[in-house]
């Protein structure tokens, strides 16, 4: 007769879920399980797996009084059901239970335990002082899928060269496009792995994900686009993030790693004036990484340039600062469009400030020439016509 007796019950957050679903779809090879107390500390030692590189020790450790009563009394073999959300999203067969000291892992992982770095304070709180590994599993794991997706589309198009760009796009700007533009140019396939965090304080996933589709559909040949989203789990904190990114763009199928300027950790890692890479930096992971230059719009030049080859000074440039274009945004102000596409800024407006104007349809025919026919406008048709006013010119 079968046991009636369920199994106890580990409970984690959607950032930990989302850390070891990827850890189980093989996206972060070299590391294929859950490491024990020996492999942490040579990981630790080393930042080397398998002699591939590897920043930190990969431990599953959640925090929480009740999850540390489980842990601690653990026995090996035991099953213990995996609940996220109030959901079973798998199970882990116990092999090991061992402590761990949180400030040692926060400072493997961002290089400092200093609790006026951002994001240590929230990541302190959630790790718990016992470890646990031994083989796991998941169901419905999403990033399976995901993988599946970026092989089929190289096969449709017979990519021999696949080029991955992690990116947030909070706004899309024009500097972002010239990016994106730039990578066609030289690859047959362009991964953009869309930044998901798991606190949109600014534009939502959702809206930026509509921007960036809205943009491929329109104004590339989307053939060669795919769009995946990368949830930005505590794993990709701090200064490993480029070895991090590497290793998954790797995993996914990717040849080239494309970053910018501002990527996070990059002036780590690259300094134009040093025959100093990040190819140097690690070991055994078989992807290229290529830095992009910083693009500015140069009033003398009257037009987007890299910084590397615009002879001008800082005076004479406006550059595409993200948390400012932003900023226009979020009170209601239509950008420049040498700052973002006009397109693009009415989608964004559109869904911060819906049904902002009343008689939209009065604003519309006493500011907008038209047809003088009677036709329906939306609120995205109103700004994208202001901003074709706004680039009137014969009265300045």
């Amino acid at each position: 007769m079968a046991s009636l007796r369920k199994n106890r019950t580990l409970f984690i957050d959607e950032e930990a879920f989302s850390a070891l679903a990827l850890l189980k779809a093989g996206l972060l090879y070299p590391v294929t399980a859950l490491m024990n107390e020996a492999q942490m500390k040579e990981v630790s030692k080393t930042q080397l797996v398998n002699g591939i590189s590897f920043p930190f020790p990969f431990i599953f450790s959640p925090g929480g009084s009740v999850n540390e009563a489980i842990l601690s009394s653990a026995k090996q073999g035991e099953i213990l059901d995996l609940i996220c959300n109030n959901i079973k999203v798998g199970d882990i067969c116990v092999d090991e239970i061992f402590t761990i000291n949180p400030k040692e892992r926060l400072l493997h992982m961002y290089g400092t335990d200093n609790a006026e770095h951002p994001g240590i304070i929230s990541k302190y709180k959630r790790l718990g002082k016992y470890a646990i590994s031994g083989e796991y599993n998941i169901e419905h794991n999403k990033f399976l899928l995901k993988k599946k997706k970026i092989l089929e589309a190289k096969k449709n198009i017979d990519a021999k060269e696949t080029t991955a760009i992690m990116m947030a796009l909070n706004p899309l700007h024009r500097a972002h496009e010239r990016l994106i533009r730039q990578t066609l140019e030289s690859t047959d396939l362009l991964v953009i792995f869309l930044l998901r965090p798991y606190n949109d304080a600014d534009l939502s996933y959702e809206l930026r994900e509509h921007v960036l589709s809205y943009f491929i559909d329109n104004f590339l040949p989307k053939n060669r686009v795919l769009i995946i989203p990368l949830e930005t789990s505590y794993i990709f904190g701090g200064f490993n993030e480029i070895i991090l990114d590497a290793i998954v763009a790797k995993n996914y199928g990717c040849d080239i790693l494309k970053i910018g300027h501002n990527h996070a950790g990059a002036n780590i890692y690259y300094n134009r004036n040093l025959d100093n890479t990040l190819l140097s930096q690690m070991q055994g992971i078989d992807i290229t990484v290529d830095m992009t230059s910083q693009y500015v719009y140069c009033n003398e030049c009257t037009t987007l340039v890299s910084t590397q080859t615009c002879p001008h000074g800082n005076h004479h440039h406006t550059s595409y600062a993200s948390e400012s274009i932003l900023k226009l945004l979020k009170l209601g102000m239509l950008p420049p469009t040498v700052l973002i596409r006009k397109e693009l800024s009415s989608i964004i407006l559109t869904s911060l400030f819906p049904n902002r104007f009343e008689n939209i349809e009065k604003l519309y025919n006493d500011l907008i020439p038209h047809t003088g026919l009677l036709e329906s406008h939306s609120e995205h048709d109103l700004y994208i016509e202001l901003i074709k006013l706004y680039q009137t010119t014969s009265l300045t």
